[in-house]
């Protein structure tokens, strides 16, 4: 399905779009430390490094360059930006207050060799085009760090644009 514009998801309704695309999100995961997944600051809603895991487990492990394929590395990032949307879901109590994605940023576990990092960063970006569409898209930040928590290939952490609710 291709990706709308901001006006077709806007007039679908977000939950309605991430249905259409045959989406179905999980629970949203738990956090590994004394924080909490989300922060909501006015219109932005924050959310804290988002793993590619699954029931609990990390769904893809390894090093990018070492370990892990590009295909691996792009699947790591659709899951967790499926947890993303599951951990927006749980704190707003309803995905169709996300306006849009305005920021992503991706680390990932690398060797000092690999070099092909936006297109591991293009599999959570193209996941959220599809859903949000790409006009006016987002901006983007990724870059590669010697390790992260509990051997994860990538984090992310997104910034989205949220409806505010009316008092």
């Amino acid at each position: 399905m291709p990706a709308p514009s901001g006006n077709q998801v806007a007039r679908q309704g977000l939950t309605a779009r991430i249905e259409a695309l045959g989406i179905a999100l999980p629970a949203p995961p738990t956090p590994l430390g004394l924080y909490v997944e989300a922060s909501e600051v006015g219109e932005l809603l924050f959310l804290s490094g988002i793993l590619p895991v699954r029931n609990g487990k990390l769904a893809v492990s390894g090093r990018l360059g070492r370990d892990l394929s590009l295909e691996q590395a792009q699947e790591a990032a659709r899951v967790a930006s499926f947890n993303a949307l599951a951990v927006a879901r749980q704190h707003l109590g309803d995905l169709d207050r996300l306006k849009k994605l305005v920021k992503l940023t991706a680390l990932l576990a690398t060797t000092e060799e690999f070099v092909d990092h936006a297109s591991v960063a293009d599999g959570a970006s193209n996941c959220f085009a599809q859903i949000f569409g790409r006009d006016p898209g987002h901006v983007r930040l990724v870059y590669g760090v010697p390790s992260l928590p509990i051997a994860a290939p990538l984090i992310l952490e997104l910034v989205f644009q949220i409806e505010r609710l009316r008092s």
